[in-house]
């Protein structure tokens, strides 16, 4: 059991740490080649900031998260963007809904993206910009022609490292060496909607970072791709999720979550908010599969997806702790809150 434990937080590690070190790329690309515009417009916009961060945390998935925390560790959007992309997102949970009760799940999503951005935009009224990272900077050599970088480009042994380890992850992505084990939710079997179509998609974005690698000149390859995200953000990012993903499973491997279960409401509501601390998707099948089954009522569903966002917070937990803490505090609240009211409301 501990090798597959091993093995598993070693691929959802890579597999995470890949998607945010390409998402990031991607970014870096942007800003540059627009000399700093594209994401100037979204600075001293903070609705606009919280609008679009919740719309990338509805995105079924961990995707949209993912970006959400690379422009928010850039100092991009704000930290009330960050909450409402984590209460907007369902995580891997999003896939089973749909497939599940694909009616009920579009609204509760519309649900969840309403609750996002009123949170979002409260919290910002108390809370100022992250300011981690200021490398998201364009220099002057980003200004030169493009025909003056052509004369700049060599194949140093930083281009040819970051060459192979983007081939290796896409051939890993098409090739399903990435994925894990679906979990067995309590002892039933259910159709789960498959990422492939995330993986593909990234595999296509890794294309187009490697076409980056092969023409871009030495200066953003050595300063921008090697020295900001590879050297600075991507060994964090790694060891964090390694390592959580580890705990987790070893935890998960000897207690049982659905034991916990009991016909109390309230304490229900509180359970799922404290589980969706918890920066994993398993464990909060639970309460989605329960609630298809008609076991538990819609307010404790609602509290463990506000609460929770599968994996999308695992990279702020190795840029920031102090953000992902907070983060996470201030949508327990709102979990349950929102989850006592409904309940309230039901009854």
């Amino acid at each position: 059991m501990i090798v597959q434990i091993l093995t598993d937080a070693l691929r959802t590690a890579v597999l995470v740490s890949g998607l945010v070190v390409i998402m990031m790329m991607l970014i870096e690309v942007f800003n540059v080649q627009s000399a700093g515009r594209i994401f100037s417009g979204l600075r001293g916009r903070r609705v606009g900031q919280v609008l679009l961060s919740a719309l990338l945390g509805a995105i079924p998935g961990c995707m949209g998260g993912f970006a959400s925390v690379s422009l928010y560790t850039h100092g991009l959007i704000s930290f009330g963007a960050l909450v409402a992309m984590m209460i907007a997102s369902s995580g891997d949970e999003a896939f089973v809904m749909l497939a599940m009760f694909p009616d009920r799940a579009v609204w509760f999503f519309l649900v969840l993206f309403v609750i996002a951005v009123a949170v979002g935009i409260m919290v910002d009224l108390f809370r100022t910009r992250y300011e981690g990272c200021h490398s998201m900077n364009v220099h002057d050599e980003d200004l030169k022609p493009k025909h003056e970088h052509k004369h700049e480009r060599h194949y140093g042994w930083q281009r040819i490292v970051m060459l192979t380890g983007v081939i290796v992850f896409v051939v890993a992505l098409v090739m399903g060496f990435l994925e894990t084990d679906e979990p067995d939710v309590i002892g039933s079997s259910f159709y789960i909607i498959t990422e492939d179509w995330m993986y593909w998609l990234f595999a296509v974005l890794s294309l187009a970072v490697l076409g980056m690698l092969l023409f871009a000149g030495d200066h953003f390859v050595e300063e921008h791709l090697w020295e900001h995200i590879v050297s600075h953000h991507l060994p964090g990012i790694f060891l964090w999720t390694f390592g959580t993903i580890l705990i987790i499973g070893v935890l998960m491997s000897y207690f049982d979550l659905t034991s916990w279960i009991s016909d109390n409401t309230i304490l229900m509501i509180l359970l799922a908010a404290a589980i969706g601390i918890i920066p994993e998707s398993g464990p909060h099948l639970i309460f989605v599969s329960l609630y298809a089954a008609g076991v538990v009522p819609l307010p404790i569903l609602i509290a463990s997806c506000i609460s929770q966002d599968g994996h999308a917070s695992l990279p702020l937990l190795a840029e920031s702790r102090v953000s992902f803490l907070k983060a996470k505090l201030i949508n327990v609240i709102v979990a349950v809150l929102v989850g006592i009211i409904s309940f309230l409301i039901e009854n």
